[in-house]
């Protein structure tokens, strides 16, 4: 699970898929608190099988500057998907594929390593357009699995349509926008995703 940029809504989008899915959770790398673990733990509960952060670290920022504040090196050899005893999996990254998570390797390089398929979440505000098209070509030229997209809100200058045809995947989700996010609402949104086939 990807998206444009931070704020999103890849959270959300991840416990939206880990009700469809009955999925255990991940996210490797967190930067800052609340989690993102413990957010989805406020929505399960118990129901929630998740995984330790492979680096939590303290300060919100992008996890290459985290780490460099922590006098840590984050290194891709480090990272291996948990074993779920073949249930599915969501992986949940940090901000957009090219976040740094050290001087020369990017989430989208992570998402590499671990053999991921991308789920690409894109919010609409003035300059979806843009990120979502910057976002879908890099993930293009490095010949990523573009599993699908999940728009959150209301579409925005028929964003959607645009980002689709350039995608060439499909809309799994659309997510109205909430006020409130309750347990119940992300299993109705849950039973609404459209699977690839």
């Amino acid at each position: 699970m990807t998206a444009i940029h931070t704020n999103s809504g890849k959270t959300l989008a991840s416990a939206i898929l880990v009700d469809a899915l009955k999925a255990h959770y991940w996210k490797p790398i967190q930067c800052g608190l609340p989690t993102d673990t413990d957010q989805l733990k406020t929505w399960f509960g118990n129901e929630l099988n998740c995984y330790p952060e492979k680096y939590f670290l303290q300060t919100p920022a992008s996890p290459h500057f985290a780490a460099f504040k922590e006098g840590l090196e984050i290194k891709l050899d480090d990272f291996h998907l948990p074993e779920t005893n073949g249930n599915p999996i969501i992986v949940e990254g940090a901000g957009g594929i090219l976040v740094p998570i050290s001087d020369s390797v990017f989430i989208a390089d992570l998402i590499e390593e671990l053999k991921l398929p991308i789920i690409l979440v894109i919010n609409h505000y003035l300059g979806a357009l843009n990120h979502g098209s910057l976002t879908i070509r890099e993930i293009q030229r490095r010949g990523l699995k573009f599993y699908g997209i999940i728009f959150n809100g209301m579409d925005f200058q028929n964003a959607e349509s645009v980002l689709l045809k350039q995608a060439d995947c499909p809309c799994i989700l659309r997510i109205p926008k909430m006020e409130k996010v309750t347990r119940n609402e992300i299993h109705q949104l849950s039973k609404s995703i459209e699977w690839k086939s």
